[in-house]
């Protein structure tokens, strides 16, 4: 699988399995652990979660799923901004790290923009490299002013920006994606399918069928095309684990990929970063 090389040196893989809204419901644990499971079974190389997500059961999800493994995938998760102090960094992670039983975070990110100075939480993510807590340090949410800002903080060393980007809200892609592009730095992707509002589209459905895919897969696959992007679809259900899987396999044309620019156009002029 396709990957990029981070500050640190190690490799971040373009596709995962998403977190958010697990650990919710404590009825749904159990079919949410299930999906971890499977995906992991299946061989996908990239888990995202934060502190955030279920208060901490989706950390907690997935360190149940990690337990008993030999090989782990790579792992990302984020501490909140009111927690993105120095000492409240170091302190966020160190949860994190229980609750996954692991011993360190491969990428450890800034779930949005707070209050707190972003030098005071980025000289908490040194500190945390340093001890070997976590391989490399990002953002998310980020919009390129922010960006801008990070990069003349730590000389280089953000690693990545988690934002919202699929084929409906293509904003990232008129200033914020080509400005990480031009630095190697991989955006990751989150609600590719837009909460699966993209699934309804009929132009989608009806692209899906011409490649012979389901839209979920066109969707996914259309977002790995993409130079530079990470995608973490959220999966629930072991049907969808398998499913948004297939999504390696689909080849997309340039007559394809022209008709979803048509039925889903760039951005012609600045949007505001949209978030969920």
């Amino acid at each position: 699988m396709r990957s990029f090389q981070l500050p640190s040196g190690t490799r971040l893989p373009v596709f995962g399995i998403g977190t958010w809204r697990m650990g919710e419901s404590a009825r749904q644990r159990r079919h949410e652990l299930e999906a971890v499971r499977c995906a992991l079974d299946l061989g996908y190389p990239l888990i995202d979660t934060a502190e955030m997500y279920g208060e901490g059961v989706a950390e907690e999800i997935v360190g149940k799923a990690l337990a008993g493994r030999r090989r782990r995938p790579f792992l990302v998760s984020k501490v909140y901004p009111h927690n993105a102090t120095r000492g409240g960094t170091v302190a966020a992670c160190e949860r994190s790290l229980k609750r996954m039983g692991i011993e360190r975070i491969d990428l450890y990110l800034l779930h949005w923009r707070g209050g707190v100075r972003l030098a005071e939480t980025f000289e908490a993510f040194l500190r945390l490299r340093e001890a070997g807590k976590i391989g490399d340090f990002g953002v998310s949410n980020f919009d390129l002013g922010d960006m801008e800002e990070a990069a003349r903080l730590d000389k280089g060393l953000t690693a990545s920006n988690q934002v919202l980007y699929c084929l409906s809200r293509r904003g990232p892609e008129f200033d914020l994606l080509p400005w990480m592009r031009q630095r190697s730095m991989p955006l990751m992707a989150y609600s590719p399918l837009d909460q699966g509002r993209l699934l309804g589209k009929s132009a989608l459905k009806k692209l899906a069928a011409e490649v012979g895919c389901t839209p979920a897969q066109l969707a996914l696959a259309w977002l790995l095309t993409q130079p530079g992007v990470v995608t973490i679809p959220k999966s629930s259900t072991r049907e969808r684990v398998k499913e948004n899987l297939g999504a390696l396999e689909v080849t997309l044309s340039r007559d394809i990929l022209a008709e979803l620019d048509r039925a889903f156009p760039r951005p012609a002029t600045k949007q505001s970063l949209a978030m969920l």
